[in-house]
């Protein structure tokens, strides 16, 4: 079970603080002045600098508007425009509420983080050890950096501060260069490492800051600052490009040397995240943002995974008498896969992954309103489910027919061959299941106890991949043995050393990371630094537009202007509730 589950409070100027399980308090005020008399508050106070993760407007909801989209997964389904102003529906602008609530909530984790600072000391000798003092410390100086990546990431040059807010005089902070930010944040990083618990010594519960995190989190951001050049169109200088990707290879391989490794299966970690469960089968997943309860308590710590992004499936929440398999979740399904996440599975012949990432069936009901009796399965997939987590999942029986032959929508059942379904390549989210979570207990309509992997041991190994590619005049055998090693775990075809080019390694390598890490956030920010966000979100416009294996790919919901983006997406807009009050900042980013 989880160790620690972060409660989502409110996010304005204050320090309003609490937490289940890793405090097991009621919520109450933290003032730093008359605060850190022992570990036990400081240890209050440093749940308060994790908490804007878990917030609403991060990853526990509305972060996937900003950064879910991209080639391989879009928002659609047979669901109209976001009309509010989103990234992934090429709707954005400077007010667009999702982009003003994810700064908001990026710097009031900041300006938590430099408070905690500024106060640990505070804390007599007495009553705290150096060792925790110093790993608290840590813990700080890394999610401040970390939020500091989050903003760099998305916006570029943004207001730097490393001090608390403590006058509303003085707010006006020009941008600062990201090649400075960058420098902070990975000097940061580097040197708060060698203060965190190991992974062993947190049992591999990856709701708390490790060095495998530090680490791991580091490598990404040197990949990323690698291409930065890309989304400002200018010709990157090569020795220092190298000189990043070495960094991220470096850090990337202390990871690998701490203990952790693939689970059996692909689905293994996911089962955890969404039954409350940490690395059950092998020690995979690194750092989670951690969610828990059924919006039943008086303290809030649930999330959206598996709600906004996951399986559609009806909404029960009324009936308190429907559960276990009769509802298996209220699921909106606004996240879909692209038909090219669907045809690159078929390429690599990888059915595991494709068959949880993509939905490989629909719930039906016999009366509407009265239970999930059923799943409609995609032609050929049932069988395959069989073979692989169906023992595992929920199950409905054999199919039943009426007197005419028809099914009766009970039971487990699969499409026939010709069926026109069968030929849409546009799929609901599979990967967080919500019949997995609370079991036992009657789910809430829209919050979820299911955690967001933000790093896994598959990610750190692609990376080494990666890397080790590009700083050497072709793949060197660490490159393939850590790409293989993903590939074995899913059950595909292994690249035989030697095989590949410089240039076709790098394809597979990016291919290799969509099919290992759709839906998880990554591949909008993997397209950015590649330099291909704007070329490969623009060549999908055409295939939607004809509606090619793309059911509402330009119909009633059409989603072809999804993709129809400007180079101005390379960046997110300096929202307007910024530049209202800083009268530092005059400029927007390009093309906002």
């Amino acid at each position: 079970m989880k160790s620690l589950k972060i409660a989502i409070l409110s996010l304005c100027a204050g320090l309003a603080m609490a937490s289940c399980d890793f405090l097991e308090k009621e919520p109450y005020e933290l003032v730093p002045e008359t605060y850190f008399n022992n570990a036990a508050e400081a240890e209050d106070f440093l749940i308060g600098v994790y908490a804007p993760l878990a917030s609403q407007n991060l990853y526990g909801g509305d972060y996937v508007y900003l950064v879910g989209g991209s080639d391989l997964e879009h928002y659609g389904g047979a669901r109209s425009a976001n009309n509010t102003g989103v990234i992934v529906c090429n709707n954005a602008n400077s007010s667009s509420p999702y982009i003003s609530y994810a700064w908001t909530t990026l710097y009031n984790g900041i300006d938590r983080a430099c408070s905690f600072l500024e106060n640990i000391d505070r804390v007599p000798s007495d009553a705290i050890t150096d060792a925790v003092r110093e790993q608290y410390r840590s813990e700080a100086r890394f999610l401040r950096a970390y939020y500091y990546f989050l903003l760099v990431e998305g916006w570029g040059d943004v207001p730097f501060r490393t001090t608390a807010t403590n006058s509303v005089t003085g707010l006006s902070i020009p941008r600062t260069d990201k090649e400075t930010i960058y420098d902070f944040i990975v000097t940061e990083m580097d040197e708060c490492a060698a203060n965190l618990k190991s992974a062993a010594e947190l049992s591999y519960q990856p709701g708390r800051i490790s060095k495998s995190t530090c680490w791991g989190i580091l490598a990404r951001v040197y990949l990323f600052r690698a291409g930065e050049h890309f989304r400002d169109n200018v010709a990157g200088d090569e020795t220092t490009i190298k000189d990043y990707f070495t960094k991220a290879r470096d850090f990337a391989l202390k990871v690998k040397g701490e203990g952790h490794g693939l689970a059996e299966n692909y689905w293994d970690v996911f089962i955890d995240m969404c039954s409350n469960q940490y690395n059950t089968t092998a020690n995979e997943s690194i750092w989670e943002i951690e969610f828990a309860g059924n919006y039943t308590a008086e303290t809030r710590a649930e999330g959206r995974i598996g709600n906004l992004i996951g399986i559609q499936a009806p909404d029960l929440s009324t009936d308190n008498t429907i559960l276990g398999k009769n509802d298996p979740g209220y699921g909106y399904a606004f996240f879909w896969c692209t038909p090219k996440l669907y045809e690159l599975y078929l390429e690599n012949d990888d059915i595991e992954r494709m068959n949880w990432n993509i939905a490989p069936f629909t719930y039906v009901q016999k009366t509407s309103g009265k239970g999930v009796t059923g799943r409609q399965f995609f032609y050929g997939k049932l069988d395959e489910v069989k073979n692989q987590y169906w023992d595992q999942s929920y199950s409905y029986g054999e199919a039943q027919f009426d007197s005419k032959g028809k099914y009766d929508n009970v039971g487990d059942y699969e499409l026939e061959e010709n069926a026109a379904a069968n030929t849409n390549y546009s799929r609901s989210c599979g990967k967080y299941r919500r019949e997995y979570e609370c079991q036992d207990q009657k789910k809430n309509k829209n919050y979820t106890s299911i955690n967001f992997p933000v790093l896994r041991y598959s990610d750190v190994l692609l990376m080494i991949a990666e890397a080790e590619n590009e700083i050497n005049a072709a793949p060197t055998k660490e490159a393939y043995d850590c790409l293989n090693e993903v590939r074995r775990r899913a059950g595909i075809v292994e690249y035989t050393e030697g095989s590949l080019s410089k240039e076709q390694f790098r394809q597979a390598v990016k291919d290799e990371r969509g099919m290992e890490l759709c839906f998880e956030y990554t591949r909008r920010f993997d397209l950015i630094r590649w330099g291909e966000y704007i070329t490969n979100m623009n060549a999908l416009v055409s295939r939607a537009e004809q509606g090619l294996n793309w059911t509402n790919g330009n119909g009633t919901y059409g989603v072809s202007n999804y993709f129809n983006i400007t180079s101005a997406y390379n960046y997110f807009p300096i929202p307007d509730s910024e530049m209202s009050v800083n009268n530092a900042i005059t400029t927007n980013n390009p093309g906002w």
